[in-house]
């Protein structure tokens, strides 16, 4: 007990040091091989005529931070969906949330094509919105539509919908190469602008996130005890998918939709941590980011000297981890 008590702290007092060091390891990697001396004269000693710190500077840098945030932001939804709904498959991209996201800025690429990168991440973040809607919806309606397997079945059948309805309308309005990067998730293609707009809206929803912990917690325990316990279910249920569909739909502005973070970051947090969503969710924050950082630099080594698109290096570690859920766990429902 003292172990799953002290190991969260260790994580979140790590993790500074810890993201220093990917973040050096992601710009050290590359098609090109930068030295540390080098990476520290580009970020401190900046010199607008090397070609090093150009690359540095407007590529690799914030591909880095990128990864992190975008880590990050997908592992806490993973676990404000697995908490909320007692339902260890929840993730962004099974429950269609992330795919509501890109049908969403498929649209505006089509209909808005001036419009700048504000009106870009609010169409992500109503997408997420209409994604999530449906699929519980229609989750809600059907009986048994809330277990885990169920569940999973309907947000892969409405995520492969809109993604193929966003295909279609893209493929028949000539914008599919505009849009690969939505589809594929290529991190290298990394926006610093969009980066640092983003960054506001992110703080809102990890904010909401921190502060729904509690109320989280005791969630998870089921809706019968937390309503006897006095909590206002539906009102953190509201401010929990808030929080999922501002950091989902950032993070499909920034990269595209990236699968599985979602998914396998907040069981290994549980795992370490134990079912306190305080703890949960910081955890999930933290390893999420790296993990997402640790795929991206892996990407740049299986097929040297190509990059291999993110979404299949976390397909590589995702969909077992997926298949041992199904298997050791069964269709209940219980987080």
């Amino acid at each position: 007990m003292r172990h799953k008590r002290s190991l969260p702290v260790v994580i979140l007092l790590m993790s500074p040091a810890a993201a220093i060091f990917m973040i050096c390891l992601s710009i050290s990697f590359g098609t090109k091989s930068i030295s540390a001396e080098t990476i520290w004269d580009a970020i401190f000693r900046f010199d607008p005529d090397s070609v090093d710190h150009q690359i540095i500077q407007v590529s690799r840098l914030p591909r880095a931070a990128g990864a992190l945030l975008i880590g990050a932001f997908l592992a806490v939804s993973g676990a404000l969906m697995q908490g909320m709904t007692r339902n260890y498959l929840a993730s962004p991209s099974i429950m269609g949330v992330s795919d509501g996201s890109v049908f969403l800025v498929t649209i505006a690429m089509i209909f808005v094509p001036s419009g700048g990168p504000v009106s870009l991440i609010a169409f992500s973040m109503i997408g997420s919105a209409i994604g999530a809607g449906i699929v519980f919806g229609i989750a809600w309606l059907i009986p048994g539509g809330t277990s885990p397997v169920k569940l999973a079945i309907l947000g892969t059948i409405i995520g492969t919908f809109l993604s193929g309805l966003s295909a279609v309308m893209s493929s028949y309005f000539q914008i599919s190469q505009g849009l690969s990067f939505w589809y594929n998730a290529r991190l290298h293609q990394m926006d610093p602008e969009l980066i640092k707009l983003a960054v506001p809206f992110a703080v809102v929803g990890l904010a909401l996130a921190i502060g729904l912990s509690r109320s989280i917690t005791v969630m998870s325990l089921g809706d019968d005890v937390s309503a006897g316990l006095g909590q206002r279910t539906a009102l953190v249920k509201g401010l929990a998918i808030l929080s999922v569909v501002i950091l989902t739909g950032v993070a499909v502005a920034l990269a595209g939709k990236i699968a599985f973070v979602g998914l396998i970051i907040p069981h290994i947090a549980r795992f370490l941590t134990g079912v306190d969503y305080r703890w949960i969710i910081p955890v999930s924050g933290v390893l999420g980011a790296l993990f997402l950082a640790l795929c991206d630099v892996l990407s740049r080594f299986i097929n040297q000297p190509f990059e291999t698109p993110i979404g299949v290096v976390t397909a590589l570690f995702g969909v077992p981890f997926f298949l041992y859920l199904i298997k050791s766990r069964g269709g209940g429902k219980h987080v």
